[in-house]
């Protein structure tokens, strides 16, 4: 048995039971239904059902109760890497995705989805939240088999791809490739969509995909949710950050009763799960926060997000399907991950897997009927660089061994909070699992030396919005990822990996903030080339934007812009690219 414990509220919940409205017959019958919850920098120890006793999370401890629980469940240790390896089915690094910025977080355009898959079954595929493998075409949801989105844009709300301005309350978002205002805090925003798409869809299959972008920072919420904590001794971060996870409690008990009232509840597979490890709820290191009334709680485990501990990427992972042959809600402790959603999913979904497609996981529905499971090798790592680098933050993982950076052993059934690196007493399983993490490198390295090129310009995107989250910075630490880094206008610049679809004229419209924001370019001269091309213009007095005017050859090349005389030199952090033109026109 793992880390997890039932608390006395998650026993009464179970003891109550529940009841659902009976499914018509055409319910029963069909495929069933999919909604998976995936929370944002929540981590294992963010759940009252697992120990803490300070957050209030009745309804999560209650589907808890209601599901198969997978214990030893992981993902990558921060956001975009998770994922690309839940929607491939695949090694995140595989998918061209390693870090949240700098292009590394955009998932490589021939990348067969798990939307793509269910919809060709015959089911409606929605997304809601957060998204954070692209932002511009063919790598945006509703591109890669969401036939519905409703997205914020980047890893999260106030991050630079996303609607200038946004603060999480009455917000702006992409629906259908379209900005949209919207009232309401952002996590009820995308339940409720979320809940209207599967009212419209009741009488056919779905697939909802509900990524929040809660709990991620900024920590910003309705004090009426962050403030009782406050009251009880809680740090102000951490109490703002249970403040968004009670909210996000009370919209899965919406989602629930739902489904209870639309009577699809038996035939729905419901999964709730987290992206990494905890961002604030515990200190850095992953530990309780010393000096406070209530220093946070972490479910026994080593590190946190970003870490290589178990901290860092063992997460939660509940599933109930009522109708499913699963047999009781129960604790299943094998070493299971994100890789093994798509296969496990495309299963009893009854979808095909495109001939030829090479995924890493396995379907877990054998291991959720009961049946003889084989034991496997699957390791993590975080790589928030450019180019991966052998043995960066990984763990090599097994049901008993944790190898921490090709160095440190740990036995995770006799030490599950990693405290005692026995690697001296056990140099053959650490050469056994250094040799399994050099055959897992060599098969993951294939898209290392390769870069994601944006189209701009083209028919699937005109005009293109292209923001420097996605530069490769000439400093990798001076990428602004976010809209408040922006307003401190830094002198920074960066090149973005771009793809001309067709030579033509195109006109670049740069902005040194993006365009809701209207602001009057620091600068007296704008300059911009792409490949070989270059132009440049002064910029009028007060002018918010500098429009220059290239043409271009068709092909994959490089994009720079610059923005100067003032004192200081950047690059624009957001650039508008429209082709306004064919070659011979």
């Amino acid at each position: 048995m793992r880390l997890a414990s039932l608390s006395a509220l998650s026993l009464t919940l179970l003891s109550l039971g529940c009841s659902s409205q009976p499914q018509p017959e055409a319910e029963a019958s069909r495929p069933p239904n999919i909604v998976l919850v995936m929370t944002d920098d929540q981590g294992y120890g963010d759940l009252g059902v697992h120990g803490n006793t300070m957050i209030h999370t009745p309804n999560i401890d209650k589907l808890h109760d209601e599901s198969i629980r997978l214990t030893d469940f992981h993902v990558d240790p921060t956001c975009s890497p998770t994922r690309s390896a839940l929607m491939s089915g695949r090694y995140s690094s595989r998918t061209g995705v390693w870090h949240t910025i700098m292009g590394r977080s955009i998932v490589a355009a021939d990348e067969v989805l798990l939307p793509k898959i269910l919809g060709d079954a015959g089911y409606a595929t929605g997304q809601f939240g957060k998204w954070h493998l692209g932002d511009n075409y063919p790598f945006r949801p509703e591109d890669k088999g969401f036939q519905r989105v409703v997205r914020l844009g980047g890893g999260g709300v106030q991050q630079t791809p996303d609607y200038w301005g946004n603060d999480y309350f009455d917000d702006t978002y992409w629906t259908d490739s379209v900005p949209k205002p919207y009232q309401g805090y952002c996590t009820d925003v995308f339940f409720n969509e979320a809940l209207a798409f599967i009212e419209q869809n009741k009488d056919k299959p779905f697939f909802v995909y509900l990524p929040t972008n809660a709990p991620h920072g900024p920590y910003l919420v309705d004090e009426k949710y962050s403030q009782p904590y406050v009251d009880k001794g809680v740090p102000q971060q951490m109490a703002q950050f249970y403040g968004m996870i009670e909210n996000i409690d009370e919209n899965v008990g919406r989602l629930s009763a739902k489904l209870d009232e639309l009577g699809l509840r038996e035939n729905t597979i419901l999964i709730f799960m987290t992206d990494n490890g905890s961002a604030a709820g515990v200190s850095p290191d992953g530990s309780p926060i010393t000096g406070a009334e209530w220093g946070g709680f972490n479910a026994g485990m080593k590190g946190r997000k970003g870490s290589q501990y178990d901290g860092g990427h063992r997460v939660p992972f509940f599933l109930r399907w009522p109708a499913g042959d699963f047999g009781p809600p129960r604790d299943i402790d094998t070493l299971a991950a994100h890789v093994d959603v798509l296969p496990t999913l495309a299963e009893l979904g009854g979808a095909a897997i495109p001939a030829g497609l090479d995924l890493d996981g396995r379907s877990l529905a054998p291991l959720l009927r009961g049946k003889d499971w084989s034991e496997r090798t699957l390791v993590v790592h975080s790589q928030r660089i450019d180019i991966p680098r052998k043995w960066k933050t990984s763990a090599v993982m097994t049901e008993r061994w944790r190898l921490i950076d090709g160095e440190e052993l740990y036995d995770i059934e006799a030490d599950p909070g990693e405290t005692r690196d026995v690697s001296g007493d056990f140099p053959q399983e650490v050469q056994s699992l250094r040799a399994a993490y050099e055959a897992w490198w060599d098969h993951i390295d294939e898209r290392f030396d390769d870069r994601v090129h944006i189209p701009i310009g083209s028919d699937g995107e005109n005009p293109t919005r292209i923001t420097a989250h996605d530069w490769l910075a000439d400093d990798d630490e001076q990428v602004p990822w976010n809209q408040p880094a922006i307003r401190k206008d830094p002198a920074v610049n960066g090149v973005w990996y771009v793809e001309v679809p067709v030579a033509g004229t195109y006109e670049l419209e740069l902005y040194q903030h993006d365009k809701p924001d209207n602001k009057t370019l620091d600068a007296t001269q704008a300059w911009a080339q792409v490949g070989e091309q270059e132009a440049s213009a002064a910029v009028a007095p007060g002018a918010v934007s500098a429009k220059l005017t290239l043409e271009l050859p068709a092909g994959r090349t490089t994009m720079r812009t610059k923005l100067s005389g003032k004192g200081a030199e950047r690059g624009a952090f957001f650039v508008y690219v429209k082709r306004v033109g064919a070659a011979g026109d």
